[in-house]
């Protein structure tokens, strides 16, 4: 009789089977870094998030644990290295941890915020490139690819021996700024540093590009501008850069801004890291709006009526899905010049 039914079965042709895609299932998962922000990419994509737990015991150990089955599965952990940086940055490199000890297919690394990337080069005696350690530890852990936003310096991509997918946050920023239709605006570098993706910035919105010249003594976190390069006489102005701590660099800049004749000033920053009184300090600055995304979540102290956060949550749920479904993560960015 089992031959007879085999027989019946061959000449109906061969069975139908699920075939698994060749990425695996799409799974996302939130560290207790960004919750809120992995559920925007989970909704951005329409799936769930996957269930895990992080918890810290009394002594300050950090514990993970994956609550369903990713075997075979493409998994993005969603966890941002901003404050406590080293808490949530040991709790990334257990995550990547746990998913390649649960036989996960792909283990991809979505860090909306990466606080070492300012450790980029030993440009004093006998320090560490932190950047690069983190790089490697990043690596260890068994991450197979990297996705974040606006790091301090593009190469820091190269610490990097897996893939980095790069987003910049000023495309998201500038359709914002273009729906409020500021008049006669100029862009400003807070220095020359900054001053390639100013460009881009100016580039996007189709207007001119002026350059600041900021100085930091020492690691007090408070820089000194010393002159505007640029007319910005009569001229509203978006000073923009990757992120900010203190506001103090925004601030001082404004202030310079204004002696310059400059007339209404706003600021937009990738990153508001915003440390204790910063946001005191914007609301009592010459800026008239800052704009920064929501790569950081649970901020210091509540944010000012001046500050105001756009999302980028719907362009990392883009990516994310960009590269689940292997195609270009570039094409996000059809009117950027990279830089």
């Amino acid at each position: 009789m089992n031959q007879d039914s085999g027989s019946a079965d061959s000449r109906q042709g061969p069975r139908l089977q699920h075939f698994q895609a060749p990425q695996g299932d799409l799974a996302i998962l939130a560290g207790s870094g960004n919750p809120v922000f992995a559920q925007k990419i989970a909704n951005g994509l329409g799936v769930r998030l996957t269930p895990c737990q992080a918890q810290v015991f009394s002594e300050g150990n950090v514990f993970v644990r994956i609550l369903e089955n990713v075997r075979g599965r493409d998994t993005f952990i969603v966890q941002g290295v901003h404050h406590p940086v080293n808490d949530n940055f040991v709790e990334l490199l257990f995550w990547i941890d746990a998913l390649k000890r649960a036989s996960a297919q792909q283990i991809t690394a979505v860090i909306p915020y990466f606080s070492y990337a300012k450790g980029d080069k030993k440009d004093e005696p006998r320090v560490s490139i932190r950047a690069r350690v983190c790089a490697d530890a990043i690596e260890a852990a068994g991450a197979d690819r990297v996705l974040t936003m606006d790091l301090h310096s593009p190469q820091i991509q190269g610490f990097f021996s897996v893939p980095v997918d790069h987003l910049y946050a000023r495309t998201v920023i500038c359709d914002h700024i273009k729906t409020i239709g500021i008049d006669n605006l100029v862009v400003c570098s807070p220095d020359a540093g900054f001053a390639k993706s100013a460009a881009a910035y100016a580039n996007l919105l189709g207007v001119p590009v002026v350059i600041g010249n900021k100085t930091r003594p020492d690691h007090s976190e408070q820089a000194e501008i010393l002159e505007v390069i640029g007319q910005v006489d009569g001229r509203n102005v978006l000073m923009v850069d990757d992120f900010t701590t203190t506001g103090g660099s925004l601030c001082s800049m404004a202030d310079v801004l204004k002696q310059r004749g400059a007339k209404d000033i706003f600021a937009a920053v990738s990153h508001g890291v915003l440390s204790k009184g910063a946001s005191d300090r914007i609301k009592n600055s010459l800026i008239a709006k800052l704009f920064m995304t929501d790569t950081i979540e649970s901020p210091v102290e509540p944010l000012c009526d001046r500050i105001e956060v756009i999302s980028v949550a719907p362009l990392f749920a883009q990516a994310i899905r960009s590269i689940h479904d292997r195609t270009s993560v570039s094409m996000l960015f059809p009117d950027e010049k990279q830089v």
